[in-house]
């Protein structure tokens, strides 16, 4: 089969369609023929060496696939041949066939194409997984998502909205910040005019997804209601921060953060099962849409990433392969 291989550490000129064995199911999982994988930002932290320090030479990217059950373990009675699923993965998206645990595959939605599935897993589960569980959204509380023209932000800002909460964003642009508002947010602040600290500074906001780091921590700390939580999922512009630990102590803050990736096969599971019982139903009444900004041809992985890595893009880039 073929794949896009990282062959070194670097930037998106590493990443090489290459022949590759096709992968064998094991008695768990499932072999699915790949119609569509979504890109991800960890995926260029990954080809770049910065995400979670193992070797990555050899390496086939890729965290969330949609296709169709070509093969199925004898200990994945779910799933039959000629299924179509969505899936989570470790690795291994950037190709034309997949091995996928059988417990981190969920149905294609109802009137979702599998390229708009391939769009899921990795939003709906990360959203999911540090909004709904760690940051325990709860009734009548706001969130303030960063980033929320990302395929993250978008995501969450349909759950949330969905789920009855008042969400808040920012993003980089009046075109994007429109977007966000015409699914769903509240109000979304253009950071690049406006100061988000200032502009929200009357919010009672109870929850802050954050992917941006550096500068926002201290404003972020600062916007948080008493009893609030921050949660990181990226520090796309510093790690390295100060934090005033009064602004902590006094509101009562909690400051955590994940990565998906790394989580256990059987949190992934338990995971997949809360995000299908809650989230998937959103997604068939249409509460939940898809937003595809571009496709690209699964050899041109390199040019999709450097369209990811411009954030010009609005929602979701996916690799498809013909069928």
């Amino acid at each position: 089969m073929k794949a896009i291989v990282i062959t070194r550490p670097g930037g998106p000129e590493v990443l090489q369609l290459q022949e590759r064995p096709q992968p064998v199911p094991a008695a768990h999982e499932i072999l699915l023929k790949v119609r569509a994988a979504g890109l991800n930002r960890s995926d260029l932290a990954l080809r770049e060496g910065k995400y979670g320090g193992a070797p990555v030479a050899g390496v086939v990217p890729g965290l969330e696939v949609a296709g169709e059950v070509v093969a199925v373990g004898a200990a994945a009675p779910r799933w039959r041949v000629g299924d179509y699923v969505c899936a989570l993965l470790s690795e291994g998206a950037y190709a034309e066939y997949a091995a996928v645990d059988a417990r981190h595959c969920l149905p294609v939605p109802a009137g979702w194409s599998l390229e708009e599935a391939a769009s899921l897993p990795e939003t709906t589960l990360t959203v999911w997984s540090n909004v709904f569980q760690a940051a325990a959204l709860r009734p009548g509380e706001t969130v303030l998502v960063h980033g929320g023209s990302s395929g993250i932000g978008l995501t969450l800002i349909q759950v949330a909205t969905a789920l009855g909460h008042r969400v808040l964003a920012t993003a980089g642009s009046a075109a994007k910040c429109r977007d966000c508002e015409q699914y769903g947010a509240a109000r979304c602040v253009n950071y690049k005019q406006e100061d988000f600290e200032e502009a929200f500074k009357d919010e009672k906001i109870s929850v802050i997804l954050d992917m941006v780091g550096g500068d926002y921590t201290a404003k972020n700390l600062r916007l948080l209601a008493p009893d609030g939580r921050l949660q990181y999922i990226n520090a796309m512009q510093g790690a390295k921060v100060e934090l005033n630990l009064l602004d902590i102590m006094t509101k009562r803050l909690r400051l955590s953060g994940s990565m998906l990736r790394p989580r256990s096969a059987d949190y992934k599971a338990a995971l997949a099962a809360e995000v299908e019982k809650y989230v998937w139903p959103l997604a068939a009444i249409g509460r939940l849409q898809p937003v595809i900004y571009r496709t690209f041809p699964l050899a041109e992985a390199a040019q999709a990433q450097e369209l990811m890595a411009s954030s010009e893009h609005i929602g979701k880039i996916l690799l498809v392969n013909e069928e």
